[in-house]
């Protein structure tokens, strides 16, 4: 038998009845909230109490129903400035209050006509935090979202329509959301003056467009990539540096790019990767990757940074983790690639938050430190690797020089 959670208040009283499915049978019922019909995928819930159209145009969330736990969504409405990709990526939207009308000097449209404008099916006048207490209780798991002629099935069909959706482990989606054709993110269209310090390859396996962004604004030209780049493409372009983005889906499909990266590694030039790079910087050094039971999502998650000791706030988007020895440095898995540590660990529940190489020019942080949306103290991030590769450069230089020297 069905467990069906008590009707919360809508509100929009004209909206169609909709109903919010687990798989394990309990259900939400509410009204609908952008387009109508069926949505299916992993249930997740993100703690952000605002940057909701940064987290619907995250490519890390395709695929996913995206539990708001912040009550009231939509009151800004939506511009389209603060998009973070091409498009809304979430596969649904579950919210308790959706706001009747925008009210913010940025807005151009509402959140519903922007939702159903893409045909994003949603639902609202849910109890958002029973639904999180569930998952929270019992893990992710596979849903569905079902209104106007779809809600009219039996409670057992739409059951039953959930379980026959694929789940999320091993599915391969960086190559669904990643561009087609290369393209370059100029520092002087982003207030840079003279010429780039440096230049990165940065392989989209869902980048947000805030990433690019703050290398650009720091002096970095930007070569981004599709995530079925080669290590010819990155040479192609002569990178001081290379990078690898976030991105939804199995780590453990991603055996593409993760001999990529074990052969920019080879080639000594410097690593660093966010979220789905850190999990793939992970597989690159031999360890394996898990499926966490309900994730990391929203822009308030605790994180020690273990060389400086100080705790950060960021931005996090992730269903999956590296297992990795948390304690002091160990010899990598694939011996080539000498000692690395656990540099930043989650202070909710040590999982793994950041790789570091200690002898290659390598590190990786599995949060967002491009802060869209999100708190901004993980911005050093950036610095750091600009720093990498000009050690690294610098580096070169000196055992040219010394080169010359001996030989002279």
């Amino acid at each position: 038998m069905t467990k069906t959670a008590p009707q919360a208040e809508t509100a929009s009283p004209a909206a169609t009845p909709a109903v919010f499915v687990l798989e394990d049978g309990r259900m939400f019922r509410g009204r609908s909230y952008g387009a109508q019909g069926t949505a299916l995928g992993e249930a997740v819930f993100a703690t952000g109490m605002t940057g909701y159209q940064e987290t619907i145009t995250d490519p890390s969330y395709a695929r996913q129903l995206v539990v708001q736990t912040a009550p009231h969504i939509g009151n800004t409405g939506v511009n389209s400035d603060d998009a973070e990709s091409r498009r809304i990526w979430v596969a649904g939207y579950i919210v308790r209050d959706a706001a009747r009308r925008p009210s913010n000097w940025r807005s151009e449209r509402s959140l519903d006509e922007e939702l159903i404008e893409q045909g994003i099916v949603g639902i609202q006048g849910v109890d958002t935090r029973a639904i999180t207490r569930h998952l929270r209780e019992h893990k992710t798991m596979r849903a569905g979202i079902f209104s106007g002629e779809a809600a009219k099935a039996s409670d057992q069909e739409l059951v039953d329509a959930v379980l026959a959706s694929a789940p999320m482990e091993g599915a391969r989606l960086a190559e669904e959301v990643s561009v087609d054709k290369a393209y370059v993110v100029e520092p002087k269209d982003h207030g840079w003056d003279g010429e780039p310090r440096f230049s990165i390859a940065a392989v989209d396996l869902g980048i947000k467009a805030m990433t690019p962004t703050r290398f650009a604004e720091r002096g970095v030209r930007v070569h981004v990539l599709p995530a079925t780049a080669t290590l010819e493409d990155v040479k192609a372009v002569n990178p001081d540096g290379f990078f690898m983005s976030n991105g939804p889906g199995d780590p453990a499909t991603a055996d593409a790019q993760v001999k990529l990266l074990r052969s920019v590694l080879d080639e000594k030039l410097p690593y660093f990767g966010i979220c789905f790079g850190n999990q793939i910087l992970g597989r690159a050094l031999g360890f394996g990757t898990y499926k966490l039971r309900y994730g990391h999502r929203g822009i308030n998650q605790p994180v020690m940074d273990r060389r400086t000791g100080k705790v950060e706030i960021t931005s996090q988007n992730h269903g999956f983790a590296v297992d990795a020895p948390l304690d002091g440095a160990t010899q990598a898995p694939e011996e080539r690639y000498g000692r690395v540590e656990v540099s930043h660990i989650s202070l909710n529940d040590d999982v793994v938050e950041g790789l570091a190489c200690l002898d290659i020019p390598a590190f990786s942080v599995q949060y967002h430190p491009e802060a869209a949306a999100g708190p901004h103290d993980a911005a050093y991030l950036f610095d750091r690797f600009i720093d990498l590769m000009a050690d690294t450069k610098n580096g070169a230089e000196n055992t040219t020089d010394s080169k010359t020297e001996d030989k002279k």
